[in-house]
């Protein structure tokens, strides 16, 4: 009985271990798989996959199972790689459910056993040069195959029909030639076969696609393209057309003229109705009406069409459409960006910042907006003009926009050493060096010349609208950069408590109208900010905040105790106070109750550049130790 229990003791544990061993096998040949497929394609970004390395928490590209135990994803858009797929190599993820290898120089033909994997959902190989023809033997788990932009030649094969959870089949922009197949595939929802060299009659199981999708094809027809040569109209489905032409054959020549009286009585009735509405209007408005009256109008006639626009039959390809400004180089769309990782930079009144990281390792700032106001040709319009006058050293450019009746998204560049305000009142504690006064002094002109560039284009009336250390991000270099201008316009006024100032103008707080004096307020209180070293919004719990900073630092002043308004960090520098004062009275000039009495933005740069001048001719030894990093 001993012997019984001791040979299934070892029976069990043989199990378990040839279990592990199996998991570990499978694992190890996805990897095994995955570095001879590197190192038998030349790529131009290198990637990072070593056999030391784990490949589900740090390879580029690669996304594992829940469990850890095998590669589901491997999504490598864009990174160059070049020449033919070798084969025996991605063909060996057995539990591959995800493939994306599109944007790059693969060329040949795509091997078998990929397009062949059990498991595999998604297949996405566009925008390469692959040829030969389209392998037959596709896995029947399919639900999204993009081979488009490509050099495939060949039939569309038949089998193509197996696949029955298909949902999407684009083959758009290929060489592909000879007859569609009759492809019977209930779910399919996305189809494109345009610019191809495909001929004879259109399956009756594809005609319900719009025209779109076979264009391009000379030799192909039938619904809903031309009729084929020889055929006639099918009468199952007449076009609206020919059903009105026998609807008034049916029509006596009497019926059709008393309904062509009618028409004209009715239409005679409307135009004397209009004549009088529009008469009447015009009599009892003075002076044949006022400007706000005309302007109501016209924003009514945008609301209006703004409606129109989202209840429209706009395809929705070209409604969920990223919108890229010229001369950007990114090469992603909506759906690229929605899969990608996010992580929350910060909440802010218009909205919260996200920083995504792309499939093909590109970073970008995404800005989600709440509480838009202005409808679909107002918005574009004003991103038109932020996308026009953004093109500065000292401000971050606005690359791409999304708008839908209910998102709006911004997409920015991203500023490696993140925001001012992160500079400021970072936890020092976790290797953080407080900023010096000379990179202090760097910034401050930076964003004054930011700022300045900004109030002179667009005519001399654009505005950027929330300005804060949050929206003054630090590059690599210590270079100040303005974000998130002139966005102001769009946005509902913010609901603002009066304790609440922070770096509010009084007259913002009363007409929620910010201009370019309010701007230079805000400035203002950015500079005492950087000076003193607390943030001018109430914190609860934060000793480095105050209420309404530009109050307390003129109380401090004015019983002559200047230098207890200086950060202390600032003061363990010597030869600096100086010229601090001198900058302590440009914000104060900034800050002025009454907008008149500001400062333009020309004049702040200028005023800065003499205390940066003053300060480079007067600063210590170079053995005097200056940390500008942080």
């Amino acid at each position: 009985m001993g012997h019984l229990r001791l040979i299934v003791v070892l029976s069990a544990a043989l199990f378990f271990t040839n279990l592990t061993c199996a998991t570990a096998a499978d694992l190890n040949s996805d990897k095994k798989a995955l570095l001879e497929f590197a190192a038998s394609l030349p790529h131009g970004r290198k990637l990072n996959w070593t056999s030391t390395t784990q490949a589900c928490t740090s390879w580029v590209g690669i996304t594992c199972t829940p469990n850890g135990e095998r590669v589901r994803e491997v999504r490598l858009p864009a990174i160059g790689l070049f020449g033919p797929i070798p084969g025996g190599t991605l063909g060996n993820l057995d539990a591959l459910e995800v493939l994306s290898l599109r944007s790059n120089r693969l060329t040949i033909n795509l091997p078998p056993d990929v397009a062949s994997i059990p498991s595999l959902q998604s297949l996405y190989l566009q925008h390469n040069n692959l040829s030969g023809i389209i392998p037959s033997t596709l896995s029947s788990s399919l639900t999204f195959l993009d081979l488009s932009y490509n050099s495939f030649s060949g039939e569309i094969p038949s089998k193509v029909q197996n696949i029955t959870e298909l949902t999407a089949l684009l083959l758009q922009n290929n060489s592909l030639s000879g007859p569609i197949p009759d492809l019977l595939l209930p779910k399919l929802r996305h189809l494109d076969l345009s610019n191809n060299n495909l001929s004879g009659p259109i399956p009756p199981s594809l005609q319900k696609f719009p025209a779109s999708s076979f264009l391009g094809n000379a030799f192909l027809c039938g619904f809903p393209l031309e009729p084929c040569p020889g055929t006639t109209p099918s009468p199952i489905s007449p076009s609206p057309q020919n059903a009105n032409r026998s609807l008034w054959k049916k029509l006596s020549r009497g019926v059709i003229i008393a309904i062509a009286a009618g028409v004209g009585a009715v239409v005679l009735l409307l135009i004397i109705l209009l004549v009088c509405i529009f008469k009447r209007k015009k009599d009892s408005e003075p002076g044949g009406g006022s400007s706000s009256s005309k302007g109501k109008a016209i924003a009514g006639g945008r609301a209006e069409k703004s409606k129109a626009e989202y209840s429209s039959g706009i395809q929705e390809a070209e409604r969920n459409k990223l919108f890229f400004f010229e001369g950007c180089s990114y090469n992603f769309d909506l759906e690229d960006l929605l899969r990608a990782s996010a992580e929350v930079l910060g909440k802010g009144s218009y909205g919260t910042t996200y920083k995504a990281v792309l499939e093909d390792g590109t970073i970008v700032v995404v800005k989600r907006l709440k509480e838009v106001v202005a409808g679909k040709r107002e918005f574009e319009q004003q991103m038109e003009l932020i996308g026009k006058v953004g093109q500065h050293q000292n401000t971050v450019p606005l690359r791409a926009y999304y708008y839908s009746k209910d998102e709006k998204l911004l997409v920015y560049d991203h500023v490696s050493l993140g925001s001012l305000s992160a500079a400021l009142h970072g936890n020092k504690a976790a290797g953080r060096n407080p900023l010096d006064w000379e990179t202090r002094v760097k910034i401050a002109l930076g964003t004054a010349r930011g700022m300045a560039y900004l109030h002179a284009e667009g005519g001399g009336k654009f505005i950027h609208g929330n300005i804060k250390s949050n929206n003054i991000l630090i590059s690599q270099e210590l270079n100040a950069c303005v974000t998130e201008f002139g966005l102001a316009q769009l946005m509902a006024p913010p609901h603002v408590h009066p304790r609440l100032i922070g770096y509010r103008s009084p007259e913002v707080l009363e007409t929620k109208k910010p201009t370019q004096k309010s701007d230079v307020y805000s400035f203002g209180v950015l500079l005492l900010e950087m000076l003193t070293g607390k943030a001018p919004l109430r914190s609860p719990g934060r000793d480095d905040s105050i209420e309404h900073l530009p109050r307390w630092v003129q109380s401090v002043v004015r019983e002559e105790w200047t230098s207890e308004v200086f950060d202390v960090d600032l003061l363990r520098h010597p030869n600096v106070e100086d010229e601090m004062v001198q900058m302590l009275q440009v914000a104060m000039a900034c800050v002025a109750v009454v907008p008149d009495e500001r400062p333009r933005m020309e004049e702040v740069v200028r005023r800065i550049e003499e205390i940066r001048n003053s300060y480079s001719e007067t600063k210590t030894s170079p053995e005097d130790p200056r940390e500008g990093t942080f």
